[in-house]
């Protein structure tokens, strides 16, 4: 049996991935310190014998030793229906916008604790390790004809101004170590470029989808940024993303130290987004109202995805359309 290791395993991407690995037979440790989630996401795992969760914070170091004893110990115990290989993923993350313009609230998660988690796989032998990365790291230069590539030249936003930049560079810098430890010889792995990942079960309406419901369900209306007049995005459901990182897994040509963009075609602006999800809500013609503006914010990001659908066939499945429908029942639950 193969065990994952998942960091963030109640976020967005954690708690679909540990769905769909123990779904299809795989033994899932995860942990998580609630920091922008709870423990509903996973409540529907939380007694099944292939799934084990502890709430843990990746920046406390005893609790990540724990961990490692805990990887180390279920190795050794094959003949007691033990594992034979381990990967570890790293969906641990501070994202929502209100901390990621400020440095000292994404280092220490995003880039130290990465890192330490990286180490961590190798001491306890993982073969395996997936970093998610963000499409951030594309910052200003994240549109060109027929999607941004992994190998074109970074552009990113000066630093004076957006503070943005800092949490950009931090999981550029995550993906860095990942390169060097596989060149090394120390692990294979690789680092994921996601695009705007949302899902049902989101906790805060903090992401745009979420908030764009929410407001609409609650007031009929919503409050956007003047950007969002000129701004075009994809959005890629966490059912796509969790499938992606599986493919990638189950590739090992693909687990070369480098990056794959992961995200849909299916580019729309933010105005279309806000008519979309008031139409599944039964909402005509939403009110917008435009308040505030964000400097450095690319209008349009469209990520080339050839990269991985030529290393491992993946390609997303549930359109747009579907996913607000389902968040739209989640909500009305």
């Amino acid at each position: 049996m193969r065990l994952y290791v998942i960091s963030g395993v109640t976020g967005m991407t954690g708690s679909e991935l540990a769905r769909q690995l123990v779904a299809r037979g795989d033994k899932v440790i995860g942990f998580d310190n609630f920091f922008a989630s709870s423990l509903k996401s996973v409540e529907d795992l939380l007694n099944n014998p292939n799934f084990i969760f502890h709430e843990y914070d990746i920046n406390d170091l005893t609790q990540m030793e724990n961990l490692l004893n805990e990887v180390l110990a279920a190795k050794s115990n094959i003949s007691g229906g033990g594992v034979n290989s381990v990967v570890y993923v790293n969906c641990a993350a501070v994202v929502h916008t209100e901390h990621f313009y400020h440095v000292n609230s994404t280092f220490p998660t995003n880039v130290v604790a990465m890192k330490n988690f990286l180490d961590q796989a190798v001491r306890a032998g993982a073969e395996t390790f997936i970093n998610c990365s963000t499409s951030e790291v594309y910052s200003m230069d994240s549109y060109r004809e027929g999607g941004v590539r992994e190998d074109d030249f970074l552009t990113l936003a000066n630093a004076e101004h957006s503070q943005r930049t800092s949490y950009a560079v931090g999981k550029l810098t995550t993906e860095f170590f990942m390169k060097d430890a596989v060149d090394e010889g120390k692990i294979k792995g690789c680092s994921i470029r996601f695009a705007n990942v949302y899902s049902k079960s989101e906790l805060y309406p903090k992401h745009i989808i979420p908030h764009i419901l929410t407001s609409l369900k609650k007031t009929g209306k919503v409050e956007l940024l003047e950007n969002s007049k000129k701004n075009r995005r994809t959005f890629l459901h966490n059912f796509d993303s969790c499938s992606a990182v599986i493919a990638l897994m189950d590739t090992p040509s693909a687990l070369d130290g480098t990056v794959y963009n992961v995200g849909t075609q299916e580019e729309l602006s933010i105005i279309e987004l806000v008519k979309l999800c008031g139409s599944k809500l039964g909402i005509d013609n939403p009110e917008i109202i435009f308040n505030g503006y964000r400097a450095s914010d690319p209008e349009r990001r469209l990520l080339n995805t050839q990269k991985i659908q030529t290393a491992t066939g993946w390609e997303p499945v549930i359109t747009i359309e579907k996913g607000i429908e389902a968040c739209v029942a989640e909500m009305t639950k």
